[in-house]
């Protein structure tokens, strides 16, 4: 669980940082589907043909090597509707990372990610950075992680940590990445079809 659902403890080294988003009481509950470190046509183009296929909208957090190297496939993104975030240039750590450094590649990033929303790859970074990039960015973090990258993980496990951890206004994490194929593929359709079975309302950031 300190990995599907990361305790509050932890939440509260990133002050600021949005990691819950629950709908008022009385309104329908509510899920913000993200996806990190795309985009790449091997797996974003398949995820974006599925997110059209229930009409759901999701937020995409970009490292900004691959929108450079895809262009095209960055503004398909855009043009279906969904919205971007920024991911780092070189999806890289803060917490391995000076400062300055660190800053850096995130503007780097932002020169072809036009977004206010930001999210560190792995979720570290170091306090300083937090408090300089709240200045600069919403820091979106998460209340699951599906764990769709591991190798040790089957689609099945995948789906299960939906079903397991998923509240209301959950941010769900899973990845447009190379490392999650072969999960992705069937974890992603049969958590969609459970959310909306159980009458989760699939948001994106304002």
């Amino acid at each position: 669980m300190l990995i599907e659902q990361p305790p509050r403890i932890y939440r509260w080294l990133f002050p600021g940082a949005f990691w819950r988003i629950p709908s008022p009481k009385g309104m329908k509950k509510s899920v913000y589907l993200t996806f990190d470190d795309g985009p790449i046509p091997e797996m974003t183009t398949w995820i974006l043909d599925t997110l059209d296929k229930y009409g759901i909208k999701a937020t995409f957090f970009c490292v900004g090597e691959n929108v450079s190297k895809n262009p095209e496939l960055y503004q398909s993104v855009l043009d279906r509707g969904h919205r971007v975030g920024n991911h780092t240039y070189n999806h890289i750590q803060g917490i391995r990372s000076r400062s300055g450094n660190y800053i850096r590649n995130i503007a780097k990033a932002a020169q072809s990610i036009d977004s206010d929303l930001f999210r560190p790859p792995h979720g570290h970074m170091r306090l300083s950075q937090v408090l300089r990039l709240r200045r600069l960015f919403r820091i979106i973090m998460w209340d699951v992680v599906t764990r769709d990258y591991s190798p040790h993980m089957t689609a099945k496990g995948v789906f299960n940590n939906i079903k397991r951890y998923t509240r209301n206004g959950s941010i769900i994490v899973f990845h447009d990445s190379l490392k999650a194929a072969g999960r992705i593929e069937e974890s992603l359709p049969r958590s969609i079809e459970w959310l909306l079975k159980e009458e989760y309302e699939f948001k994106v950031f304002d």
